[in-house]
């Protein structure tokens, strides 16, 4: 039996080896030896004794043994050599009462070269076996800022937490992302029972993936793993049975699919060309019974000012829709328990067009959007990446960077304050937008950052310790709270003055994003969409949805100034972030276009060089802000300069005017 099993295993070697050198490849196993000539060893660590995954055993340690072995560790030695006669050997132990001598093995990246035991691991691989017994030391590389590096250093502190070593991911924060998914944080020791849960699952899941062209897919099964959590909840999807592994993979193959594109969203930066109710009237009177548009909250109108624009949006859609639509808004105070039931529920009662307008109805709208395809769903966020569902978001940066030239030019003492809420995608471009608008009218103009959700922090206190009176704040007020600060003002002995405000007509933007969806231009742009991106509609001046209004305290020659540059920036004529791009550390910013494109305004994760304050860590902000920011939020840019303060930034700016020779 020997002799035929090691003739096919060397059939297998020889293919494989004539496919490697046809390919330009090596047909041998790769040598550690040799890929740690290039690399820098910072240390070496004793893992101890372990099944290891032998799809990850792929070389050898030294040049010893390399030709005997073709590239898929099959022999390519002749039978009737002292090799072949030992292969043979082990070949009859398998068989008879299996190979249980640990192998010792050198791990490096995640894979895993043989010190001792080669023949071990070509038997094992013949037989297709899952696992193999080693003693593994791993030899660890230096730190760089090597993609492969940074991932290995994430997938080592995971190794720790969880002693998984058969999880791979590919894209930066993937392990962290997993952990939360999971229920735990990043520093926690994972009981026994959690690591056996998730080995269990992983492998069910593994076993499925491929079955169904995982392996097609240039992505990590870790990748695709995480992708399915985001829409499963993790508790539940470890429950799921093999057969239903596969119909919610089956279900949510476009979303797994999304993780290959290197640009995963496509952002629509102005709206397709539908007329709007306001001035045709009944254009699309006769198109058949009213379209019935639901609205999901996560709070109630009155009690929030970004829910309370919505609502807004939503009655202005009523009113100049109302002949072809039928609005609905519902609240779900819990979306992460009730949300994927409320949906269901409203698309039970026939409503075929949903917008959600908090990012945490993003997982139970992807739930509802697999199982009901012809069902629109539309998330207000931006930068997700989804198939199942589409998100929209107002360029709000273009209308930040006017009242930015407004604070500028009417502030007598060169200090603004900006109080900003979360620090997420879009966010941190509305502040650079502002202090790049009050630079290019007072180029002495400093903005001073504060966040409204920071723990056990008072903005207004930190203004007055500041001595601050220009203040940038939300942008609208509610029902309930009708206090006066909102928008651009001047704060004076506790009185407001108020000049400016930045707006986005929601009403507009739903005007026309219904508009396009019974004018056909949904379906159109899912076949323009030919490559399977994430659609993300992010429409600004241009599209009519943003604007800045003033108020009768704002001097004309000001007011005609900002004028000048919205129509400038509506027509493209002007753009926000052109030019060079400072930031507080002192680097330019800048894209090879001679502005900023959309995807770098979106992800911008550093600071304007003229203000003074810092983005803010997770474990800075309020218990509140975790769901959101899990979802967009921004990671701030590595430096020491990125945590300054009014102090730091004043003796920062005596050293650069000394060294400039300015007194």
């Amino acid at each position: 039996m020997s002799y035929t099993e090691y003739i096919k295993a060397q059939k297998m070697g020889n293919k494989a080896f004539q496919i490697a050198v046809a390919r330009g490849q090596s047909p041998y196993l790769p040598v550690l030896d040799e890929i740690l000539s290039h690399a820098d060893i910072e240390c070496e660590v004793a893992l101890g004794t372990m099944d290891i995954p032998l799809e990850q055993v792929v070389g050898t340690s030294n040049f010893g043994r390399t030709t005997a072995f073709a590239s898929n560790f099959m022999p390519l030695l002749d039978y009737g050599t002292e090799f072949g006669t030992k292969w043979s050997h082990l070949c009859d132990a398998q068989v008879e009462e299996g190979i249980h001598d640990a192998i010792k093995v050198y791990e490096y990246m995640n894979r895993y070269y043989v010190v001792e035991g080669n023949k071990r691991v070509s038997v094992l691989k013949y037989f297709d076996a899952v696992t193999i017994t080693a003693t593994v030391t791993r030899k660890v590389p230096k730190k760089t800022d090597d993609l492969e590096n940074i991932m290995y250093y994430e997938f080592m502190d995971f190794y720790k937490q969880t002693e998984n070593g058969e999880i791979t991911c590919s894209v930066p924060g993937s392990f962290k992302r997993l952990n939360e998914l999971t229920g735990h944080t990043e520093t926690e020791t994972w009981s026994e029972d959690d690591r056996l849960d998730l080995l269990s699952f992983y492998h069910s899941f593994k076993k499925v993936y491929m079955e169904n062209g995982g392996a097609k897919l240039n992505i990590t099964c870790g990748d695709a793993l995480l992708a399915f959590l985001k829409i499963y909840d993790y508790k539940s999807a470890k429950d799921m049975t093999p057969t239903e592994i596969k119909e919610n993979i089956v279900k949510s193959w476009s979303e797994i699919t999304l993780v290959t594109k290197d640009e995963a969203v496509e952002l629509l930066m102005n709206p397709s060309e539908a007329p709007r109710f306001g001035v045709f009237g009944s254009f699309f009177k006769g198109v058949g019974k009213k379209m019935k548009v639901a609205f999901i909250y996560d709070r109630y109108p009155e009690q929030s000012d970004w829910i309370y624009s919505h609502e807004l949006g939503r009655l202005h859609v009523q009113e100049v829709m109302n002949d072809v639509v039928e609005s609905i808004q519902i609240t779900c105070l819990n979306p992460e328990k009730y949300g994927q039931a409320v949906l269901e529920e409203v698309i039970n009662d026939g409503y075929t067009t949903i917008f959600d307008t908090t990012t945490e109805f993003i997982q139970p709208s992807l739930r509802v959007a697999l199982d009901h395809p012809d069902v629109k769903i539309l998330n207000c966020s931006l930068n997700i990446s989804h198939n199942a569902i589409r998100t929209y978001e107002a360029r709000l940066y273009e209308a930040k960077f006017i009242t930015g030239m407004i604070a500028g030019s009417v502030c007598d003492d060169n200090k603004i304050g900006y109080i900003a809420d979360y620090p997420v995608y879009g966010a941190i471009a509305n502040i650079n937008a502002f202090a790049r608008g009050a630079k290019m009218t007072n180029p002495r103009a400093r903005i001073y950052l504060d966040w409204s959700t920071k723990k056990d922090h008072d903005c207004n206190e930190y203004f007055r310790e500041n001595n601050i009176h220009c203040i940038s704040d939300q942008d609208l007020i509610t029902p309930e709270h009708k206090e006066r600060k909102f928008g651009l003002y001047n704060s004076v002995d506790g009185k407001q003055q108020n000049i400016a405000m930045s707006i986005c007509h929601w009403g507009v933007f739903y005007e026309k994003l219904i508009s396009n969806i019974i004018s056909g231009g949904w379906r159109t742009e899912s076949w323009a969409n030919t490559e399977t991106k994430a659609l993300n509609y992010w429409w600004g001046m241009s599209a009519d949805v943003i604007d800045v209004i003033y108020s009768q305290n704002l001097p004309l020659g000001v007011r005609t100034l900002a004028d000048i540059m919205k129509n400038q920036i509506k027509s493209g004529s002007f753009h926000p972030f052109s030019g060079p791009q400072f930031s507080q550390n002192g680097e330019v910013e800048a894209s090879k276009k001679g502005y900023l494109t959309p995807e770098e305004i979106i992800e911008m994760n550093w600071l304007n060089d003229n203000v003074i304050g810092a983005i803010p860590l997770e474990n800075e902000l309020l218990p509140k802000a975790k769901t959101l920011l899990d979802n967009q939020g921004v990671t701030p840019c590595s430096g020491d300069t990125k945590r300054l303060t009014p102090g730091m930034f004043h003796a920062q700016e005596l050293i650069q005017n000394a060294l400039k020779g300015k007194k």
